[in-house]
């Protein structure tokens, strides 16, 4: 009898749970879903705002401006061979009048140093001379071309230390006031230093120490002298659903938080920086593969605790064209080592977390992180077995969950359109109708075809982390599709 009684009194308390575990999943839904909408809706008034003020401007007037500020490109290589020369002549064409291109060659091993010697005319500099502000690895070499028609471009061949430490290499070794850290791999549209220099020049709320620009795929797109030709839809499933992605990221994230002063990453493909400031603040971290988000956070907290007035700026425009993976075990070592990167950057600025010292950075922002791009994958999946656990037990109201999963799917379809609609209502990248409709499309598939493995790539993220699994993983590409 009593164990009856206790049995009864067991299933009723699991009864009760799951009902309070079917509230909670609502309630967190409904929270990251109001926080994605609100944040879109920032993105997108900024947005307007930015091309309202901006669509008149003539950038051409930067390159005789004596006020332009002179910029360093840095490019890290390793294992680049089958892109190097095509990258390189793209950023020497750049529409800029005082730059220079620094190539950091990361220890190759494939044939990369070979190809840049012979396509750029390349002979060591055995005078150059450069203060190591930054502890790096040893430097091989430092090449520069015999040629006047490639006097911009700085070879720097260097032992395998990691990306972080071949752009600290490229901190060292460059003359400029300002850096530009980019992927070697990316290609640049011929006027984004104008636009992106543009803010340092206003420099209207302190000091600008950072600006980070629009990164777009650029799978199936035609390039031809290392310049973007004609911007086509990805032929491959993979790559096109992470058109929809980025433009989700970028248009209707990014371009919010920097409008709230709330932005914590901008992407290591490409991102302008303070060389002193970021040299002050003591530079990549070698110790994180995310050593982008890192940085930024880094300077800004050096900035607010040494009672600096700075800023943090973005550029909406497409200014950077990447190659996305087309396969999932790329993209998966991709993702688990941007899962990594969150982790080290966060745990390693834990003193930020609700900080009123850090402002909206401490109090909004990183929360914002450690909750929703951080924790949202784990909750996801832990939330995933708990409900098949009482679904097993009969205590689930399958009605209710059934219409808290169409609302979290209709929710994931309407943010991404909305994120296409404000790409053709803008920049307008995909003029054609078919290629509209296929990104549609996309966004109909993609949470039920690319998310799951999405949040996959994150659980082995944080399995890789506990095992203390710190390499990036070789990331080999196919190249672009010449015209």
């Amino acid at each position: 009898m009593y164990l009856f009684i206790y049995l009864l009194s067991f299933a009723e308390t699991i009864k009760y749970a799951g009902e309070i575990f079917n509230i909670s999943i609502l309630i967190f839904a409904v929270f990251i879903m109001a926080s994605y909408l609100i944040l879109a809706m920032i993105s997108i008034k900024t947005l307007i705002d930015h091309l309202g003020a901006n669509n008149f401007i003539d950038y051409n007037i930067l390159l005789s401006c004596e006020h332009s500020p002179s910029l360093s490109l840095i490019a890290p290589a390793y294992n680049e061979g089958k892109t190097i020369e095509e990258n390189i002549q793209s950023l020497l064409s750049l529409n800029y009048s005082n730059y220079e291109v620094i190539i950091v060659n990361d220890g190759s091993k494939d044939d990369s140093m070979e190809i840049m010697k012979k396509a750029y005319q390349l002979e060591i500099e055995a005078d150059f001379i450069f203060t190591p502000h930054i502890e790096t690895k040893e430097i091989r070499g430092i090449y520069k071309s015999k040629n006047p028609a490639f006097k911009k471009l700085i070879v720097v061949d260097k032992f395998n230390g990691g990306k972080s430490d071949a752009l600290n290499v490229g901190i060292n070794v460059s003359r400029n006031p300002y850096i530009v850290c980019i992927d070697v791999d990316c290609i640049i549209e011929k006027d984004a230093l104008l636009k992106m220099a543009k803010p340092f020049m206003e420099n209207m709320n302190g000091r600008v120490i950072a600006t980070g620009g629009v990164i777009r795929i650029a799978n199936s797109c035609k390039v031809s002298n290392g310049r973007l030709m004609e911007v086509n839809v990805p032929e491959q499933l993979l790559p096109r659903i992470q058109v929809i992605e980025y433009l989700r990221a970028f248009l209707l994230g990014r371009m919010g938080w920097a409008k709230l002063d709330g932005l914590l990453l901008i992407s290591g493909a490409f991102g302008m920086f303070d060389k002193q400031i970021a040299i002050e603040a003591g530079g990549y971290d070698h110790n994180t593969v995310g050593e982008d988000m890192e940085l930024v956070m880094r300077m800004r907290r050096y900035m607010i605790e040494t009672g600096q007035k700075y800023s943090v700026s973005f550029i909406p425009d497409p200014l950077c064209w990447t190659e996305a993976p087309d396969n999932y075990k790329i993209l998966g070592k991709q993702r688990s080592r941007w899962t990594r990167g969150t982790m080290e950057s966060l745990w390693k600025h834990r003193i930020m977390f609700l900080n009123p010292k850090y402002k909206l950075l401490g109090m909004l922002s990183f929360p914002y992180w450690l909750i929703f791009e951080y924790l949202a994958p784990l909750i996801e999946f832990f939330g995933l077995i708990i409900t098949l656990l009482f679904f097993a037990f009969g205590f689930i109201n399958l009605k209710f969950f059934g219409l808290l999963l169409l609302f979290v799917y209709s929710f994931a379809v309407m943010i991404s359109s909305l994120s296409l609609l404000t790409e053709e209502y803008t920049f307008h990248q995909y003029p054609k109708i078919k290629d509209y409709l296929k990104l549609l499309l996309v966004a109909v598939i993609e949470p039920i075809y690319f998310h799951p493995f999405v949040v996959y790539s994150a659980l082995k993220g944080n399995w890789e982390k506990i095992k203390g699994v710190k390499t990036w993983g070789e990331m080999t590409r196919g190249g672009f599709t010449k015209t």
